[in-house]
């Protein structure tokens, strides 16, 4: 079997250079999502707290209705009894019997007074709630319409790039099986640590691209000869000649047409 042959130091640059336009399409990609996802997944966790929030409220108003009925049926029972009472003092035998029989009225017509006063604060609580639960449900209407329309912001930019993200995070990891695991190693590294995850930069008016530091002129002229993995000495970036990027750029641009 023959053995595989080599890639040149000039092969590893041009395909370095083509997997960092690859991965920063997809990085464009991902920019033009943004911070939609996010904003969607908190705008799904406010929707769902304002009706769990909503539920509650209402369950709350079910509980003071009941306690309303309660009261209201205290009051009948009190006012049996006082009837009770009153028509049992027609037939007492003497004034301590009356007596007990007044002081159970009495009694009985405070219950009244009590269960009065505790029906009207449930009917403010009920009247401050439901004032409360029709801002929840405006808040919620409003929110809902809200997420609504950031969802549909989001699926239509992911129905434009989720077909070509996915085919250009092939070509990423294709491109990557072409170079050895250490160079792949040293892209990722410096693509997590500078700025815009450009880990492989062509030179621009004698700077690595963004920077302006000048990069001697004896520098230029190794890395033009592409005998050599060369990387800035300033940011750590891996650098290649302005031709070279040209090329590659014009080649990988037909290749993200087609897909």
């Amino acid at each position: 079997m023959a053995k595989k042959k080599e890639a040149t130091v000039e092969e590893r640059l041009r395909a370095l250079y083509d997997l960092q336009l690859i991965d920063s399409r997809i990085d464009e990609i991902r920019n033009v999502r943004g911070e939609l996802p996010l904003e969607v997944r908190d705008l799904e966790d406010e929707v769902a707290g304002l009706n769990i929030r909503l539920e509650k409220l209402v369950s709350n108003l079910e509980l003071i209705d009941n306690d309303i009925i309660s009261k209201k049926n205290l009051i009948e029972e009190s006012k049996a009894l006082i009837k009770k009472y009153t028509e049992q003092q027609k037939n007492v035998r003497n004034n301590r019997e009356y007596n007990s029989l007044t002081k159970e009225v009495e009694f009985q017509e405070l219950e009244i007074e009590l269960a009065d006063k505790h029906i009207r604060e449930f009917k403010a609580q009920i009247e401050q709630k439901k004032e409360v639960i029709a801002e929840t449900k405006e808040r919620l209407k409003e929110r809902d319409n809200h997420l609504k329309h950031k969802k549909g912001e989001l699926d239509a930019i992911l129905a434009e790039t989720e077909k070509e993200e996915k085919a250009l995070i092939g070509k990423s990891e294709e491109y990557k099986t072409q170079l050895e695991e250490r160079l792949v190693f040293a892209y990722n590294r410096i693509r997590k640590n500078v700025k815009n995850g450009l880990a492989v930069v062509p030179i621009e008016r004698g700077a690595s691209g963004g920077s302006f530091f000048t990069i001697p002129p004896q520098v230029q002229v190794e890395i033009a000869s592409r005998k050599k993995v060369i990387t800035d000495e300033h940011s750590g970036r891996i650098l290649v000649d302005a031709a070279l990027a040209e090329e590659q750029k014009s080649k990988m641009e037909k290749m993200f047409s087609k897909l």
